[in-house]
């Protein structure tokens, strides 16, 4: 070997593979220094203890949390040597350790999406009234959601339920939460409304709800997101960009879903004050009929009493027109020709006129016609 010199390339490469093969992925943990991102493609930072500093670098796409200077951080990398023969960690993953570093990475990220507007009340999109199809994002082996998907079948039952099965915690989590948003959301059957759930934890069990291209993603659903993480008092950003949250993943499943229960009470009570209510206006229209009926009778009876009195009226009237009344009293009437004589210059002597009396008819022939004086 001491006869054979390698090259500078071989030797970085033999270098390389023997690492590759000895350590292909190391954990480490430690405090950050000189963070810098440059031409927004490239991440270079160091992470240190008190004796010792190592370089490392990812691209910002891996970069999947807000990061600076003094936070403890813990990343998953690749050790390797660069053909500058500079030796650094080559980084999958960087996760905060700590509730400190965990609450700064939070407050970095949210300040900076609260200014893009993700967090805004107007870009939240209501949650259907009563869900036929809902999307699940959760581990199937959580008791969180066992515990939503029973309350959702007690609660109504009979829905489509389309669960997409994802790690809920641990460094692959939020990228496999991200690739079950993207496949719900292209679905032939779109959901009405996804729900991502997972029960309680510590700060780091739910800090991959604080992945920023989770966030974004969920920004993008064009499907409604429900997101029910963790106990009442966690807020995570994946809850703030959601359009509705939830306390818990029981919660989650109340707000979906109305209690079938409490439904058919109130249905049966709204039937109840509607049956009251038509008997209630039944009796009232019976009562205004009753009204209208009497005083429709009452209007009748008295038009009936006027026109009586109006036909007495006009047959006392036509009586005392009667011309028999006339005969009985001892006058008579003249006809010629059948019309009654009314004027003395219509007859002339030798005419013949027909004379009516009470008990008879006389003929008789006119022999002197004079006028009154």
């Amino acid at each position: 070997m001491e006869d054979s010199p390698l090259s500078v390339s071989t030797a970085v490469a033999f270098i390389n593979q023997t690492l590759e093969y000895a350590y292909p992925t190391i954990v480490v943990e430690g405090e950050v220094a000189s963070f810098k991102v440059n031409q927004n493609k490239f991440v270079f930072f160091d992470i240190k203890d008190a004796s010792s500093t190592l370089g490392c670098f990812m691209t910002v796409y891996q970069l999947r949390i807000a990061l600076e200077d003094g936070m403890r951080v813990r990343v998953v990398a690749m050790p390797k040597l660069t053909q500058w023969g500079k030796f650094s960690l080559t980084v999958r993953s960087v996760q905060p350790v700590g509730e400190g570093a965990l609450k700064r990475s939070f407050d970095l990220l949210k300040a900076k999406l609260e200014t893009e507007g993700l967090f805004a009340t107007e870009r939240k999109r209501p949650l259907p009234s009563l869900p036929r199809h809902i999307g699940v994002i959760s581990s199937t082996q959580a008791a969180g959601y066992a515990d939503f998907i029973k309350i959702l079948s007690d609660r109504w039952g009979g829905l489509q339920v389309s669960v997409a099965h994802t790690q809920v915690q641990g460094a692959d989590a939020a990228a496999q939460i991200v690739r079950a948003l993207e496949h719900l959301n292209q679905l032939s059957e779109l959901p009405d409304v996804i729900a991502i759930v997972r029960g309680g934890g510590s700060a780091d069990d739910l800090s991959c709800f604080n992945d920023e291209p989770l966030v974004r993603a969920i920004a993008a659903s064009r499907i409604p997101v429900l997101v029910g993480v963790g106990h009442e008092v966690d807020v995570t950003l994946a809850d703030l960009v959601a359009d509705q949250r939830a306390a818990t993943p029981s919660n989650a499943a109340q707000i979906l879903v109305p209690d079938k229960r409490e439904t058919i009470a109130r249905v049966e009570y709204v039937e109840r004050r509607l049956m009251t209510r038509i008997r209630e206006r039944g009796n009232e229209v019976r009562q205004q009929v009753e009204r209208l009926d009497e005083g429709l009778r009452l209007q009748t009876h008295r038009a009936f009493t006027a026109t009586s009195r109006r036909l007495e009226h006009i047959e006392l009237v036509l009586k005392q027109l009667d011309p028999r009344l006339a005969l009985r009293r001892g006058y008579a009437i003249a006809r010629f020709n059948q019309t009654i004589l009314r004027q003395s210059s219509l007859v002339k002597p030798g005419d013949e006129i027909e004379i009516e009396l009470q008990d008879g008819i006389i003929n008789a022939g006119v022999h002197h016609v004079s006028q009154k004086k």
